[in-house]
């Protein structure tokens, strides 16, 4: 019986479940900057030429 108790508390033990999330999480995120990285490239290199310009003013 003592067994039977020690597998159903491991099954309902969801101390686990937060850092799967979060790895599936960044996992997601990486995905997405490799599919999106040439966009996002050029839209970081247009911020960062806006940036530029404006302080080269003052």
């Amino acid at each position: 019986m003592e067994r039977l108790k020690g597998m159903k508390d491991f099954i309902k033990e969801e101390d686990g479940m937060g850092t799967v999330e979060i790895v599936l999480i960044i996992v997601v995120l990486v995905g997405l900057v490799v599919i999106f990285r040439n966009q996002l490239t050029r839209i970081v290199n247009s911020l960062f030429s806006k940036i530029t310009a404006q302080t080269d003013t003052f």
